[in-house]
């Protein structure tokens, strides 16, 4: 059986001579979703509310209403858990941020009717809570000043950072928001290029213009470090990096953005997340069509040259390993992706962003 699910994962499931049809590769998703989703409205409730929120979002991005019976149920389960702090996550959570981050996503989604106004703020002012600042010991001086983590320890990373930065943007803050730039901080502490922004130890040591997943707490990078001691960029968190930065109100012509930039350029790639292989694909998948999306070229050119058009070879490419069942899914147990509800969900998202809007 797993060899069989390889081979689908690596050959075409789906895959026909004409232009993928992204409404109907939506529509077999969402069926697949209506068979998955829980009698609470909930996706894979065991591994938190995040999965819920994920695939809510993807199919309200792709014009489901929040009256659809298939996103009301989740929408219902989701609201069922607001904590009394104003977080967004079931009883016990390690991952506070992120599930709160993903749930504010769906909620703004949702919100055309001003219903869950007061939710969303909520939210927000407990994300902003969690950053770490001077209130938690943490000022400028510290590289965990402005980050967002998770866990007991809620080490601040870029991951969580960029889910912060993303839902703050999403409920109506300005680039120049406090938390925005806090978090803006940490963002550029995270990228291997030493600038006026960045003189942490690992700034010079591989100045690839990438990014890693956190300089906190000695710093730390899921790909490896380099030979001597720098911390090596990989596909998913330079994506979320520059997306990030955009976000924040970094120019495009700023040198962060251009050295993140040309380094996805040379990395360019998406039958893999660079320096991670299948290791986090579908997130990585993801993060890039946000990006590419912020950047707001049409085309990538890559190293030699040869000019893509990524939004067309990515949905190519997501028709290719969308499942039979509607689905998609990762056998790389990595970072749950080979659960096929979280899967499906990241898709959807990547799937709205694919499209010139």
């Amino acid at each position: 059986m797993l060899a069989l699910l390889l081979l689908n994962f690596a050959s075409p499931t789906c895959a026909t001579a004409e232009e993928p049809d992204v409404a109907t590769m939506v529509q077999r998703a969402a069926a697949y979703l209506a068979g998955a989703q829980s009698q609470d409205g909930s996706y894979s409730k065991h591994l938190g509310t995040g999965i819920t929120s994920l695939a809510t979002t993807g199919l309200l991005h792709h014009g489901r209403s929040p009256q659809d019976p298939l996103v009301a149920k989740s929408l219902a389960f989701l609201a069922a858990q607001v904590q009394p702090d104003g977080g967004i996550y079931q009883t016990g959570s390690r991952y506070r941020n992120y599930e709160t981050c993903l749930a504010m996503m769906c909620f703004s989604a949702a919100n055309q009717t001003g219903a869950y106004a007061a939710l969303l703020q909520g939210a927000e002012a407990f994300v902003k809570q969690l950053q770490w600042n001077a209130e938690e010991g943490h000022d400028l001086a510290s590289t965990s000043y402005g980050g967002a983590g998770y866990g007991k320890h809620n080490r601040p990373d870029l991951s969580n950072t960029s889910f912060l930065i993303d839902a703050l943007k999403t409920v109506g803050n300005a680039a120049d928001d406090p938390a925005l730039q806090r978090a803006l901080v940490f963002v550029s502490r995270c990228q291997n290029l030493e600038t006026e922004h960045n003189q942490t130890a690992f700034a010079a040591k591989n100045p690839d213009g990438g990014f890693y997943y956190t300089v906190a707490a000695g710093g730390s990078s899921q790909a490896g470090e380099t030979a001597t001691g720098g911390l090596r960029s990989y596909g998913s968190m330079t994506y979320a990096g520059l997306k990030s930065m955009i976000f924040a109100g970094v120019s495009v012509d700023d040198p962060r953005v251009q050295a993140a930039y040309q380094w996805t350029q040379r990395h360019y790639a998406l039958s893999e997340n660079p320096g991670m292989g299948q290791q986090g694909y579908f997130y990585y998948l993801h993060t890039l069509a946000k990006a590419l999306d912020a950047i707001g070229d049409a085309q990538i050119t890559a190293a030699n040259g040869t000019k893509h058009d990524w939004r067309q070879e990515l949905l190519t490419e997501l028709a290719r390993r969308q499942q039979e069942n509607g689905s998609w899914f990762n056998p790389n147990q990595r970072w749950l992706e080979n659960d096929p509800n979280l899967v499906t969900g990241y898709v959807l998202l990547t799937l709205a962003y694919c499209q010139e809007r």
